[in-house]
């Protein structure tokens, strides 16, 4: 393969999501000399990509849409012409999305990986020359062996090499992760050939960032680090969750046992902040998918472990609707229970797996009467996501289910408020105010311990704070 060090001119990245859109940015902006596509097949969001009202893009990254009009129409382009970015790219990024299966063996655990086989298919059938393929999309281990089988197998004599290129960014900070990366990972068959491709992807990242910080491994490694990663830092969220419970029942602070272990050099500060519980795309995703590889292998001990983080999230996510109940004299039916959040975190519109979800489906269940505000996330989003769980049809949900754009609104006349998102606004506010809107006694619960409970009591609240008596 004649890739080595050879002078990129087209990039393509096929999927247009939240991995896709900034990643692509980020890289159009920093190699104006390349030209970088993003094909999605979805119309309407390629169209929210291509919108000229920057606040409208699919994805909400602070720093993203200054990166956008910058680069748009000048080498960053949208496109449903997915052929022919395939055709003109000398390298093509895979970064469609890999759900936890609903079916078949490996369901509720195992990634789907259709859309990654119907991306190489399609690689296969269009690709006239050489190419190198990245994995960008998070993908278990030694699927880049099945991507590259279907490749090979292609009738058009191009030779592929296909590389392992896992995202580390955090949604929410992913324009700074991306432009000051800790490290960036690339993976890739130890033979000449194979060299050669990892050389020419460490060539563009280098663009911008330090050598020492582009790391090369072999394709397997580069696969399971993706998924370890995650594990790790869910685990940490799940540990520190766990203290959280025990420190409601001792009287103990979970943030004084966060800041006591943190100061510890080999424990260190991070992703020790007690919460509702963790969301997002990656964590639970990935590791149920190395619950399944552990199982595959018949490491059921390890699959166990890890699986145990997933049951604490969950469990804290449970534990946090049932106090909610409880403190309201063991109902909540007919009563108006606000929502601050919906986003798993905040400075994102993402939704997926956020515990606003479960906690809302299990307050419902309940009669509540929700009302959700949230800066970023749309009301069809939140629909779609209640909708999704198939709990009740979609006319309960609306009859049960609210939303507002004006938090001032959501709280007159509300029995409760809860925190779910970390939204840096939400400290903001004239709690006063709020507190003549409400009801009496009027609750709040702190699922992201953002307010000091000493001045929420003397407002006049009955407060709680998780991970706090």
């Amino acid at each position: 393969m004649n890739l080595s060090m050879k002078k990129v001119n087209k990039i393509c990245c096929i999927g247009a999501g939240y991995v896709g859109g900034p990643t692509m940015s980020v890289i159009a902006s920093q190699c104006p000399e390349i030209t970088v596509t993003v094909v999605d097949i979805n119309q309407a969001r390629i169209d929210q990509w291509n919108d000229s009202d920057l606040d409208n893009l699919p994805v909400y990254e602070p720093g993203l849409k200054e990166i956008v009009e910058k680069t748009r129409g000048k080498n960053l382009f949208f496109s449903t012409e997915v052929d022919k970015a395939i055709d003109e790219a000398e390298i093509i990024f895979i970064s469609v999305n890999t759900p936890t299966k609903t079916y078949g063996k490996g369901k509720g655990q195992a990634a789907d990986l259709k859309f990654v086989e119907l991306c190489a298919r399609n690689i296969a059938k269009v690709a006239k020359t050489d190419k190198i393929v990245v994995e960008k999309s998070t993908l278990p281990v030694r699927t880049a062996s099945a991507i590259k089988s279907i490749l090979e197998n292609t009738g058009n004599g191009v030779k592929f090499e296909i590389l392992s290129n896992p995202e580390f960014l955090a949604e929410g900070t992913a324009i700074e992760d991306l432009l000051h990366a800790d490290r960036v990972l690339i993976g890739g068959d130890e033979t000449p050939s194979g060299q050669e491709a990892k050389d020419t992807l460490s060539s563009i990242y280098e663009h911008w960032l330090p050598k020492e910080r582009v790391l090369q491994t072999n394709v397997w490694s580069s696969e399971l680090s993706k998924l370890v990663a995650n594990a790790f830092l869910a685990q940490r969220v799940s540990s520190i969750n766990a203290i959280s419970a025990l420190c409601e029942r001792t009287d103990a602070n979970v943030a004084e046992v966060s800041r006591a272990i943190g100061t510890d050099s080999r424990i260190g500060p991070k992703f020790l902040n007690a919460s509702v519980g963790f969301g997002g795309s990656c964590f639970q995703k990935d590791i149920l998918n190395l619950v399944y590889i552990s199982r595959t292998f018949g490491l059921n001990e390890v699959a166990d472990y890890w699986e145990q983080v997933i049951i604490m999230n969950d469990y804290q996510k449970r534990r946090f609707a049932e106090n909610i109940i409880s403190t309201l004299y063991n109902t909540v039916s007919g009563k108006k229970i606000v929502f601050f959040g919906w986003a798993f975190k905040k400075d994102t519109n993402d939704t997926r797996e956020s515990a606003a979800i479960n906690i809302a489906d299990a307050l419902l269940e309940e009669k509540a009467e929700i009302v959700v505000y949230d800066p970023k996330v749309s009301a069809d989003r939140i629909y779609a996501d209640l909708d999704y769980l198939d709990t009740r049809t979609p006319e309960e949900n609306r009859q049960l289910l609210t939303v507002v754009n004006d938090p001032m609104e959501a709280v007159q006349e509300a029995h409760a408020i809860a925190i779910l998102t970390e939204w840096d606004e939400f400290k903001t506010y004239s709690w006063d105010t709020i507190f003549e809107k409400m009801l009496k006694p009027a609750f709040v619960f702190d699922g992201r311990r953002l307010l000091s409970k000493e001045e929420m009591e003397e407002k006049g609240f009955q407060y709680y704070k998780i991970g706090q008596s």
